[in-house]
């Protein structure tokens, strides 16, 4: 009996042992064939046409163009580059004056923003997946990065397709290949987007730009009106892009559309990719806007009467400046309409209808709103990434602090002469590889996996006391009910944002 017990023991042990090497070996083979399948390479659209598909020819090329040009003084880092995108036998040379601005600089990322050529779409398309090739070599693409642009229910959407035959941001490519080393991409196509589009993929890009991220714009310039026409007609567009705004840009291509030059088919066929890239500096305070370089295809061809012209622009800043925050007076105001908004909601259940005087109050900005009774906390409520102005983000946040924070019970009227408002203006936030880049006391703090995410505002640092692995750690338990080390998760996003904190005397 002893041994028929054993026998069947012995025969339970071998196919359970069985069981487990056949899993175990077709868990190695998914994993291999998983590892095996290459990355989705892009392959060049218009190498032999646009640039040569000879590696040894073009880059005798693009070193001849680089030859002629030179470093010209600027204020601070180039942030954004506007280049042309024609075959580059008659647009390569203003390019590569552009292109010598940033050779050599510290760049790990860089956004290609285009307006297509090819395909008529709506939404935003982005590349968020792969390889792209050309003569030179392959460049990856930064799929991170890509991913924290993409908002499906804003209408920027992963799609390869409008790439595929598209030569704008291709012809940039073989430029950047030259002048830097180890970089990422980020490929994004715009075709006819709403202006409020053009807005969210700037507010994007923005949040989540830092000091190793350049955006280069593919765009000429007028199609096909007579050399002088060109001349005159890019001397005005060119004005438009150099005021660094949007809005300015905007009523300019109008403007030169609309004086029926002769020949004039379009201003700036990248206008689109140029109008998110002015709203991006705007939102980051580049303000220095330099022409390096222009000229028009009649110069090089020698057949004046029919031209596309060209220019290579630089906006470059100091430091990145995510939001204008407000002075003295904006202050005021804002605690002004804060104050207002508390009492007629708590006297009258109404939001009172507000006109701010303070232009700064009309930014997109997030905001906190902090009430506190005799000292202690009432409420607080934020938001990062409002759709709408500061001052009805505040009427907003200053409403839900004082009826929607469910960690207390909503405050009542009879509380009014008690409370103080505290108002935090955030810049858009950004994400971080690192826990260890959060500056404690400048920085807020955002940590999310899955559905669950929390928040510290800057001054929580101040007013706890606590260590940065402190302060953190709280975040992950109190705030966004994860394990008290989950800002060293690689599966956890972490974001930093900086804020404006003032209050009531």
């Amino acid at each position: 009996m002893t041994l028929t017990k054993n026998i069947i023991l012995l025969i339970v042990v071998l196919i359970i042992s069985l069981t487990i090497s056949f899993l175990m070996i077709k868990k190695n083979e998914k994993n291999e064939k998983t590892i095996s399948q290459p990355k989705v390479i892009r392959q060049p659209a218009v190498a032999g046409s646009f640039y040569p598909a000879d590696k040894q020819e073009l880059s005798g090329q693009l070193e001849a163009f680089f030859k002629k040009t030179k470093t010209v003084e600027m204020t601070g880092k180039p942030r954004i580059l506007i280049v042309p995108h024609a075959g580059i036998v008659y647009s390569g040379q203003v390019a590569a004056w552009g292109f010598k601005q940033i050779q050599g600089k510290n760049y790990s990322r860089i956004i290609l923003l285009g307006a297509s050529h090819q395909a008529l779409f709506d939404n935003v398309a982005v590349d968020n997946e792969g390889l792209w090739q050309t003569p030179i070599g392959k460049v990856i693409i930064d799929e991170d990065f890509a991913n924290l642009i993409i908002d499906k229910k804003d209408n920027i959407i992963a799609d390869k397709n409008p790439f595929i035959n598209e030569h704008s941001l291709e012809v940039e490519l073989i430029f950047l290949q030259k002048v830097l080393a180890n970089f990422k991409i980020v490929p994004i196509l715009v075709s006819n987007p709403s202006d409020r589009l053009i807005d969210l993929l700037a507010e994007k890009l923005a949040q989540n730009f830092d000091e190793q991220t350049l955006l280069v714009v593919s765009s000429d310039l007028s199609h096909y009106p007579p050399y002088e026409t060109a001349n005159l007609a890019d001397e005005e567009t060119i004005k438009g892009i150099l005021s660094g705004n949007k809005d300015v840009f905007e009523k300019t291509i109008k403007t030169v559309e609309n004086k029926n030059y002769p020949g004039l088919e379009t201003a700036a066929c990248g206008h689109e990719a140029i109008k998110a890239a002015l709203k991006t500096a705007e939102l980051l305070k580049i303000g220095d806007f330099q022409k390096i370089k222009y000229e028009n295809s009649g110069s090089v061809s020698g057949d004046k009467s029919r031209v596309v012209g060209y220019v290579a622009i630089v906006a470059s800043s100091e430091k990145l400046l995510t939001a204008q925050f407000l002075d003295e007076e904006g202050q005021k105001e804002a605690l002004k309409i804060a104050r207002n908004t508390l009492e007629d909601f708590l006297k009258n259940k109404t939001v009172p209808s507000i006109k701010p005087k303070n232009q700064d109050l009309l930014q997109p900005l997030g905001a906190f709103v902090t009430l506190r009774n005799s000292g202690q906390l009432r409420g607080c409520v934020g938001e990062f990434e409002p759709k709408e102005p500061l001052y009805k983000v505040i009427q907003k946040m200053t409403v839900s602090a004082a009826s929607k924070d469910m960690r207390f019970i909503p405050i009542e009227a009879s509380e009014l002469k008690d409370i103080t408002i505290e108002i935090s203006v955030m810049t858009p936030k950004r994400k971080i590889n690192d826990w260890r880049q959060i500056q404690l006391g400048k920085h807020g703090v955002v940590v999310q996996k899955g559905l669950n995410a929390g928040t510290f505002l800057p001054q929580v640092a101040h007013q706890s006391g606590w260590k940065l692995e402190q302060f953190l750690s709280h975040l992950c338990t109190e705030k966004a009910g994860l394990s008290s080390d989950c800002y060293k998760d690689p599966s956890v996003s972490l974001f930093v944002f900086e804020a404006q904190v003032f209050e009531e005397e």
